[in-house]
C-alpha cells in the first residue's frame, strides 16, 4: 500500500492542504516535514476568496476559520497625504460567494495540521525529516529522506515538492534556475494591539513603490476595542538582485527603520505610535524566484512556494498553495495518481501563475500607488483629476481577472473537486 501513495515533501500550508484534499478523494499519502515539531510560526496573512472556497470545501467550516482570523471588508489604498486613493469593498461585500480571512499564519496552519491528524491519524505526517531528492522508476518515484538516523528512501506512485522557496525537489528538477531573485525592497513584519483603521476590517496599503506600509487587522476587537493588527514597513533600498545575507525573518529594534516613516501622521492614522507599540519586528527581504517553464518532470511536480514563491503584494502566495492542492487533487481524478494528472495540473496553472509571479514582481495592485507618484509625488488634492476613477477601477479589475479573483467567474465555476468525489 505504501507504494501506491503520495509522498508529499513538506508540511506547510500547500502541502498540508493537499494532504487533507488526498485524504479527502480517498488516495493515499505521507507527508515529510523538516520540523521536528509542529509550532505557530509567521505572522498575518490574507486567504483570499477563491482559497475560502477551497478550504469549505474541504469541510473547514467558517467558525473554524473565524477563529483563526476575521473577515476583511474592505480593501484600501491611500496617498502620501492620507487621502483615499482606491478603496472597495471584499469578500462578501463585494459579492463573493465566500469572505476573505486575514489571519494569523502559524494559527491558521496549526488548525490544517489539527484537522488532518483528526481525520488522517499521526501516522499521516512524519517530522524531523526532509526530502532531499528523488529518482523515477518503473513504478512510480523513490524519493531521499533524511532522517536523525540517517538517510532512507520512500516509494510512492508520486512526489510532489510542498518544500519552500529553498526546495530541494525544484533544486533537482531545475539544477540551473538562478538564485533567489531579490529586487531590493526591504520589509519588517509585526503585529501590534491597536485600534483598526477605518471599518475596523480593512486591508489599507499607503506610500509608494520606494516606501509603504500595510497594515490589516487579524484579530476582531477584543473587550478594550483593540484588534490585533498585522502590519509590514517597507523600504526599496539599492541592490544588485541577490540577497546578501546568509537568512531572513530576524528580529531586529523598531527603532531600526522608525525613521522612515516618520511623516505617516494622519487624523485617522498615526504610523510612528503604531510601530512604536509592537514588540518585536521581523527583517525580510521581498524575495521570489524566476518562473521556470514546468512544474513537472515525470512522477514529480511542485506546488506552493516550491512551484511559484511570489512577492506578498497581491497577499495571494497561501491562496494559490491551497488552490494549487485543489487542482492536483482535480486531475488525479481526472486522470488517476499517474504523472498524466500532474502534466495536466502543469498545463492549467505554471502558465498563468508564471505570469502572476512577474506581476507581483511589478508591485501587483500597489502599482496603483506607483502611478499616483510619478503623476503627483503621492499628494493630490482631487485623485479623479490625477488617476480617473475608471483608470483606477480597469486597473484592480486586470489583476484580480489575473489572480483567478474574477467575481462573476469564480462564483459561477462548479466546485474544484465534487463532493464525495473518490479516486
Amino acid at each position: 500500500m505504501q507504494d501506491e501513495r503520495v509522498i508529499i515533501a513538506g508540511g506547510g500550508i500547500g502541502g498540508l492542504t493537499l494532504a487533507l484534499t488526498l485524504h479527502q478523494i480517498g488516495v493515499p499519502f505521507t507527508v515529510v516535514e523538516s520540523a521536528s515539531e509542529m509550532r505557530p510560526l509567521g505572522v498575518g496573512i490574507n486567504l483570499q476568496p477563491n482559497a475560502v472556497r477551497e478550504l469549505i470545501d474541504l469541510g473547514l467550516d467558517e467558525d473554524a476559520l473565524h477563529g483563526v482570523g476575521l473577515p476583511i471588508r474592505e480593501w484600501a489604498l491611500v496617498g502620501l497625504n492620507g487621502r483615499e486613493v482606491y478603496a472597495e469593498p471584499r469578500g462578501r461585500e463585494a459579492g463573493y460567494a465566500w469572505p476573505q480571512i486575514a489571519c494569523h499564519r502559524g494559527e491558521f496552519h496549526m488548525l490544517l495540521y489539527r484537522t488532518l491528524m483528526a481525520r488522517a491519524g499521526q501516522g499521516a505526517v512524519r517530522l524531523g525529516a526532509k526530502v532531499t531528492g528523488y529518482r523515477a522508476t518503473d513504478a512510480g518515484v523513490e524519493a531521499a529522506v533524511e532522517t536523525g538516523a540517517g538517510v532512507e528512501t520512500l516509494r510512492g506512485r508520486l512526489l510532489v515538492g510542498a518544500d519552500g522557496i529553498h526546495s530541494a525537489v525544484r533544486a533537482q528538477m531545475h539544477p540551473d534556475q538562478p538564485p533567489i531573485h531579490w529586487g531590493g525592497a526591504l520589509m519588517w513584519r509585526g503585529t501590534v494591539r491597536a485600534r483598526a483603521p477605518r471599518t475596523g476590517a480593512s486591508f489599507v496599503g499607503l506610500g509608494t513603490h520606494s516606501q509603504r506600509m500595510v497594515i490589516y487587522p487579524i484579530s476582531g476587537p477584543h473587550a478594550d476595542g483593540l484588534s490585533v493588527l498585522n502590519w509590514i514597513a517597507e523600504v526599496t533600498v539599492d541592490g544588485d538582485g541577490t540577497w546578501p545575507h546568509k537568512g531572513w525573518f530576524r528580529p531586529v529594534p523598531v527603532s531600526t527603520f522608525l525613521h522612515h516613516f516618520d511623516a505617516y501622521r494622519y487624523d485617522w492614522l498615526d504610523v510612528p505610535a503604531l510601530l512604536s507599540g509592537a514588540e518585536t519586528a521581523y527583517e525580510n527581504p521581498m524575495i521570489d524566484r524566476d518562473p521556470v517553464d514546468t512544474w513537472v518532470d515525470g512522477p514529480v511536480a511542485l506546488m506552493g512556494d516550491a512551484a511559484h514563491a511570489m512577492y506578498p503584494t497581491g497577499s495571494n502566495g497561501a491562496s494559490q498553495a491551497i488552490v494549487d492542492a485543489r487542482v492536483l487533487g482535480a486531475q488525479m481524478l481526472r486522470h488517476g495518481v499517474t504523472p498524466r494528472a500532474l502534466s495536466a495540473y502543469d498545463a492549467q496553472l505554471c502558465g498563468p501563475i508564471s505570469q502572476l509571479v512577474l506581476r507581483n514582481r511589478g508591485a501587483g495592485p500597489f502599482g496603483l500607488l506607483n502611478l499616483l507618484d510619478d503623476r503627483c509625488g503621492g499628494v493630490f488634492d482631487d485623485i479623479d483629476s490625477v488617476v480617473s476613477p475608471e483608470e483606477r477601477a480597469a486597473f484592480m479589475a486586470g489583476y484580480k481577472s489575473a489572480a483567478g479573483l474574477a467575481i462573476d467567474t469564480l462564483n459561477a465555476a462548479p466546485p474544484t473537486i465534487p463532493a464525495r468525489a473518490a479516486v
